[in-house]
């Protein structure tokens, strides 16, 4: 498949995408300036997210709208207030979008209800994305589905059936290219919580592209998600933790997104092929194998004992291997000492 004419695919480089989120911290400038420190990271994608607060809760400051676990990053907060302060405007969308176009990267959103994906369609979003939190709302992914685009979806949660549910919805209301990310929503997540084995289960099990939504710390998990088949990584991105932000404990900064773009790249060379014997890169090295070589000299028609011949490097003679058969065998001419052992000899 092909997001905005890019390759996403297991024969294509790993398809990085640097979310944004609310790690604007309430500025443009600041926003417009993470999207430039994610182009120089080598990042391929700059991703938003599409809401209200209006459009994701009440303003009620109590009960079930304040978040009671004290091991959240958002302990106490009411939900309004949290997607008030970090909700990005939709008047900074399309500045955002330029800037990230500009750099030649590829913008896209996540949109949190049926007004969202009607806005990003004005600002021609050439994908959607689908958070963990709202996998199970169908009605949402049918609306996505329907502008024909790819969609990429978190699959954080979700039950087996659940992500059945979503992928037929999606493909009967007209998605053909999906991307389902394994995900752990728990922010930051931990490596033990991560089940990237989950990955190559559910490309078998759904047929489509799979990935990695990744909010551990370091970039270990997703590394190792690229050998297990992920074409997609997706990572929180800030200038600095230390500036704060609603995001930030779990995002990366630009040293380690870049880190997170070469090292995923590299695993992803390293797969490769099923190979054996010597690749065209190592044919240079077989010089240096140990190979058998006369250690003194000898007279025509001596027959070779194992004090005449040695194991050693270079390898410009027979096999190791071979010393059984050299050993007792007469010489046709004589030798000198370093000269390799040829069958031609004996």
């Amino acid at each position: 498949m092909k997001i905005a004419g890019r390759p996403v695919g297991l024969d294509a480089p790993p398809f990085i995408i640097a979310e944004l989120s609310g790690n604007h911290n309430g500025s443009l400038d600041r926003a417009l300036a993470i999207v430039d420190a994610a182009a120089a990271t080598g990042a391929h994608a700059l991703k938003i997210q599409t809401y209200t607060a209006d459009t994701m809760t009440l303003d009620i400051r109590e009960r079930e709208f304040v978040i009671a676990d004290p091991k959240s990053p958002w302990a106490g907060r009411s939900l309004y207030d949290l997607y008030e302060e970090a909700h990005t405007p939709w008047d900074w969308h399309a500045p955002i979008f330029e800037r990230a176009r500009r750099h030649g990267m590829i913008p896209f959103s996540t949109p949190f209800d049926f007004s969202a994906v009607d806005f990003l369609e004005t600002l021609d979003a050439p994908c959607y994305k689908i958070a963990s939190f709202e996998n199970t709302d169908l009605p949402l992914i049918r609306k996505v589905a329907a502008t024909g685009k790819p969609i990429i979806v978190s699959t954080g949660m979700a039950t087996l059936g659940e992500i059945d549910a979503l992928v037929r919805a999606a493909r009967e209301a007209g998605c053909r290219d999906l991307v389902l990310l394994k995900c752990t929503s728990s922010y930051p997540a931990s490596p033990v919580n991560s089940n990237i084995r989950t990955i190559p289960a559910l490309r078998e099990a759904f047929g489509c592209e799979v990935g990695l939504s990744d909010h551990t710390l370091g970039v270990g998990v997703a590394v190792a998600s690229v050998a297990l088949g992920a074409t997609v990584i997706e990572k929180h991105f800030t200038l600095s933790r230390a500036d704060g932000g609603v995001d930030a404990a779990f995002s990366l900064e630009p040293a380690e997104m870049r880190a997170l773009a070469d090292e995923t790249l590299r695993a992803w060379q390293g797969l490769g092929t099923v190979s054996f014997g010597a690749g065209e890169a190592e044919s240079g090295s077989k010089v240096f194998r140990r190979s058998l070589y006369f250690v003194r000299d000898l007279p025509a028609g001596a027959t070779v004992t194992a004090a005449d011949v040695r194991a050693i490097r270079p390898g410009h003679g027979l096999p190791p291997s071979a010393a059984d058969l050299v050993v007792g065998s007469t010489l046709r001419e004589p030798v000198t000492r370093g000269m390799p052992v040829r069958w031609d000899v004996l």
